[in-house]
């Protein structure tokens, strides 16, 4: 079964944007829910190493709007086979509501190059990582059982470049 070239993920959680933003860009937050990876996104580059320092992703950032919207470059780098498809783009879109949460949407284009990466992070690969995201901010706990640091309160990100 082929994976679509354009893949959309939803998910509501109780935390304000800047909250959501934080846990995005920040490589102390992303380790607790995005496979031990710490991913440090800036205005021009999105830098993402294993928890022992691979290098597990690195690419470009085209649009660094906080807290509302990133878009960057996809070039996994964690999988030979993987590493050899074209890069794709990953679009965070955040959209707060008034009752204290925000829907946070996903979107994973341009795999047309790529379909074995389309395949790789379809379906339950994005939502793990989402679904992980939102526990870390609903309870500071980890999705997959092992404990947070202590502080994994998010901190507030900061609007410069």
């Amino acid at each position: 079964m082929t994976a679509p070239t354009t893949q959309i993920y939803q998910v509501f959680i109780k935390a304000s944007p800047e909250r959501i933003w934080d846990a995005i860009v920040n490589p102390d937050l992303t380790e607790h829910y995005f496979h031990g990876s710490r991913i440090e996104i800036t205005a021009e580059r999105r830098v993402s190493r294993g928890p022992d320092g691979t290098l597990r992703g690195d690419g470009w950032v085209a649009e660094y709007d906080p807290p509302r919207r990133l878009v960057h470059e996809w070039r996994p780098m964690y999988d030979p086979d993987l590493a050899r498809e074209e890069s794709s783009r990953v679009t965070w879109e955040i959209e707060p509501h008034e009752d204290g949460y925000c829907k946070l949407t996903l979107t994973h284009d341009n795999l047309e190059g790529a379909p074995r990466t389309a395949q790789h992070v379809s379906g339950e690969g994005w939502m793990f990582v989402l679904s992980g995201l939102k526990t870390l901010l609903e309870t500071g706990g980890r999705l997959d059982g092992a404990n947070a640091r202590a502080d994994a309160t998010p901190r507030h990100a900061s609007t410069g470049s």
